[in-house]
C-alpha cells in the first residue's frame, strides 16, 4: 500500500508568494533545508490549482526520492514528462528535489521552451543555483526561499489561536488560545519554540522531547551525511573526505551563532580547544579545507552566513562575518539542550524572523562598534539591536551606544524578552520579542 499524506498546514506567506507567479514565464524554485515544508507547499499549490478549476489530468507531481527515479537523467525525464502531457491544456510541472537528476537544467529549460507549461521545482542545496546553472535560468527563475516555522506558524501548527488583546495605541499584547478556549501565557510558549524549534515534523510527533530529538537526528544525520557528503562526492571539486572534522565545525558552529570569526579563527579554535584529534591530523586543517567544508554546510542551508557593512563607508567588509543556524531545535539536539546564551539564542530567531519578512540583513559596524541587525529592502532601512534585557543601565549603555553613534535619521529598534520595556530611548524604539513575532499588522515589515 503506499503511503498517504499527512495533513496539509497552511504556509499562506510561501503559499501567496506562489500564486503571485501562477501562469508566469519564471520557472518557481523553492530552496531550503530538508524538511522545512518544501513538498507540502508544492501541495498546497497543487490543491490551491484543483481548487480554481485545474483538472487532474493537468497536474505532473515527481518526487525524485523515489526509487522509481533514481537513475534518472535529464534526457529520460524529458521523455517520461513528454509522454504524459496533456495535448491540448496548459500544464503544470512540480519537481521535487530535483537536484538528484544529473543535468536537470537541461531537462527544465527544454520543458519552458517546448512546452505549454507552469515549471515549480523545489530543491534542499544552493548549489542549485550556482554561477554554473546561470547560463540556463538567468533572467527566467524567481526563487522563494522557504525557511523552518516562524513562531507563529509554530503556534498554529500545534493548534494554537493568536488573538488580539490590549487596548489600541497601548504596547501590544496578544492572547493565546487553544481550540477549547484555554489560554497559554506567550513567553511559556515562545520558551517552547526556543527548545523544540521551527521543523515542521515536531507537529507530528508533538512536543516530547525524545521524539522530538527522534526527528531531528533523523534531519540532521540526513542534511549532513546525504546533502553533504554525497553531493561533494557527485561534484568534481573539493570533496568533503572527513565526517569527523564536518562534525565538528557543525557543532563548532552551532555554539557559536552570533559570534564574529573567520574561516583562520575556526581552524584556530578548534585545534586550540582540542576539538580535532592530534593523533589523527598533524597541525591544524588548511584554511581552504575549513572554507570547503563551511561552505557545504552553507549551501545545504544549515547554516547562514551574514556580512558585516561598514554605515560610514557604505561598503560591505570581508573579515569577521557571523554564522547563524536555520533551526534553534537542530541547535539544541547539537548541543544537548543545555543552559544556552539567550542573547544569542533571540538574536539567531530575529535574524530568520528578518529574512522572512523580506528584508536583506548586515551587521552594522559604526567606528569600532557593531549594531546587530542592519535591515532593508527596496522601501525602508532599520538598525537593529537584540538583547535579553535592558534593565539594567549597563545593559541599556551596551544596547544604545552603537546606535546613538549613527548619524543618519532611520528607525532605529532595540528588541529584548522584556515584558514592560520602556517604549522610547532618545528616539530609539523599544519592542519587547513576542510582540515583534506575533505582530502580522505590517509594522516590522
Amino acid at each position: 500500500m503506499q503511503k498517504n499524506n499527512s495533513q496539509l498546514r497552511d504556509r499562506d506567506d510561501y503559499l501567496n508568494r506562489l500564486i503571485a507567479f501562477r501562469d508566469t514565464e519564471p520557472i518557481k524554485i523553492i530552496t531550503g533545508i530538508r524538511r522545512c515544508g518544501k513538498s507540502s507547499l508544492m501541495k498546497l499549490m497543487i490543491r490551491y490549482l484543483r481548487q480554481s478549476g485545474i483538472m487532474d489530468e493537468q497536474i505532473m507531481e515527481i518526487n525524485f526520492e523515489s526509487m522509481e527515479f533514481l537513475h534518472m537523467d535529464a534526457a529520460a525525464l524529458y521523455q517520461y514528462v513528454k509522454g504524459r502531457l496533456p495535448s491540448d491544456k496548459r500544464a503544470y510541472l512540480f519537481l521535487d528535489e530535483i537536484q538528484r537528476v544529473r543535468q536537470w537544467q537541461d531537462a527544465v529549460n527544454s520543458f519552458r521552451v517546448d512546452f505549454d507549461c507552469d515549471i515549480y521545482i523545489t530543491g534542499s542545496n544552493a548549489h542549485l543555483l550556482s554561477s554554473e546553472y546561470a547560463t540556463y535560468l538567468a533572467g527566467r527563475s524567481v526563487e522563494i526561499k522557504m525557511l523552518p516555522l516562524s513562531f507563529r506558524e509554530f503556534l498554529d501548527f500545534h493548534g494554537y489561536v493568536i488573538k488580539d488583546g490590549g487596548e489600541p495605541g497601548k504596547v501590544m499584547r496578544k492572547r493565546i488560545t487553544d481550540a477549547e478556549g484555554g489560554s497559554y501565557d506567550p513567553k511559556e510558549l515562545l520558551e517552547v519554540y526556543m527548545k523544540f524549534g521551527g521543523m515542521p515534523g515536531i507537529a507530528d510527533v508533538g512536543l516530547d522531547t525524545d521524539k522530538a530529538l527522534t526527528l531531528l537526528d533523523g534531519i540532521y544525520s540526513t542534511v549532513v551525511v546525504r546533502d553533504v557528503i554525497e553531493r561533494e562526492k557527485r561534484r568534481k571539486q573539493r570533496q568533503i573526505t572527513d565526517p569527523d572534522l564536518l562534525r565538528r565545525i557543525v557543532m563548532f558552529l552551532a555554539d557559536s551563532i552570533g559570534s564574529n570569526m573567520s574561516m583562520t579563527s575556526i581552524g584556530n579554535t578548534l585545534v586550540n580547544e582540542k576539538l580535532l584529534d592530534s593523533g589523527r591530523r598533524k597541525g591544524k586543517p588548511a584554511v581552504q579545507t575549513i572554507q570547503a567544508y563551511v561552505g557545504a554546510l552553507l549551501e545545504s542551508f544549515v547554516f547562514y552566513e551574514i556580512k558585516r557593512f561598514d554605515i560610514k563607508g557604505k561598503e560591505y567588509l570581508r573579515t569577521l562575518g557571523k554564522y547563524y543556524i536555520v533551526d534553534i531545535g537542530l541547535r539544541n539536539y547539537l548541543l544537548g539542550f543545555r543552559d544556552m546564551d539567550v542573547g544569542h539564542i533571540i538574536e539567531n530567531i530575529v535574524y530568520f524572523e528578518l529574512l522572512r519578512r523580506g528584508y536583506d540583513v548586515a551587521i552594522g559596524k559604526v567606528g569600532d562598534q557593531e549594531v546587530d541587525f542592519i535591515a532593508s529592502n527596496a522601501k525602508e532601512k532599520r538598525y537593529i539591536q537584540v538583547t535579553a534585557s535592558m534593565m539594567t543601565n549597563e545593559a541599556r549603555e551596551r544596547e544604545l551606544r552603537p546606535l546613538h553613534a549613527i548619524r543618519d535619521h532611520y528607525e532605529k529598534v532595540v528588541i529584548s524578552m522584556d515584558e514592560s520595556p520602556a517604549s522610547d530611548y532618545s528616539g530609539i524604539r523599544n519592542v519587547n520579542l513576542i510582540d515583534f513575532l506575533l505582530d502580522s499588522s505590517g509594522m516590522y515589515r
